[in-house]
């Protein structure tokens, strides 16, 4: 389980950003979010599917209003009014049992354990990156003079990791750079140290930026140093 941060870890945490920083023009941001998404429409999804097709596993059974207390008896009339009714009942018995069902499989599904558990890895993987370019915006990591703002993002409750570099640095390094940047930080979160995991990120982050780009003359600071945790 991820500890939370104590101020001393966003501390450490700054530090290793300026370290790095010192040796490139490059700018290193660090993002830590709690979760970035319900996956709300994902539960319903799985509750209206439940409502609609577990149900029919009654039919054969002879499903009637009497299964359910209070709605049927297991008396029967032989006009054609006593029938028009026993439809309306089974009609009212069923919508309640899609309803019932409906609602337990969404709390169920709305369970952040189960939730991350039932959404595919896919759809996950998509709404991390979805939050991590909008931190990549929001801190302005677009607008370097040189294009070479990199983002280290983790997203607690999803388990998903993502680096993203600018253009200026994206297009001259290989990629398992950002793959062994995610793998190093992801190694941190599962032993419960998201500190130690993004100062090793910032650590491969910062090598290979000061590799291409080393610091100016005027080595301006245009991002702070700083992990924000959203």
């Amino acid at each position: 389980m991820v500890s939370e941060l104590t101020a001393d870890m966003h501390a450490r945490v700054a530090e290793a950003i300026r370290a790095e920083e010192s040796r490139t023009s490059g700018e290193i941001f660090c993002v830590m979010a709690r979760r970035v998404s319900t996956y709300r429409d994902i539960a319903l999804g799985y509750a209206a599917a439940a409502a609609l097709i577990l149900p029919l596993a009654l039919i054969p059974l002879g499903f009637e209003p009497a299964w359910i207390p209070g709605m049927g008896d297991s008396w029967q009339g032989a006009h054609l009014a006593s029938a028009d009714v026993a439809v309306g009942q089974t009609l009212a018995a069923y919508a309640l049992v899609q309803a019932t069902i409906f609602l337990i499989v969404l709390l169920v599904a709305s369970i952040p354990a189960v939730s991350r558990r039932v959404t595919p890895r896919a759809i996950r993987r998509e709404r991390v990156r979805e939050a991590a370019l909008q931190q990549f915006l929001a801190h302005g990591l677009h607008v370097t003079k040189a294009r070479t703002g990199v983002l280290i993002f983790a997203a607690l409750a999803d388990h998903q990791v993502e680096v993203i570099a600018d253009e200026g640095i994206h297009s001259r390094v290989d990629q398992a750079v950002w793959a062994e940047a995610v793998e190093v930080l992801t190694r941190g979160l599962k032993r419960g140290d998201p500190a130690s995991g993004f100062i090793d990120a910032v650590a491969l982050c910062g090598g290979v930026l000061a590799e291409h780009f080393p610091p100016a003359p005027r080595n301006a600071n245009e991002i702070e140093d700083k992990l924000v945790v959203i």
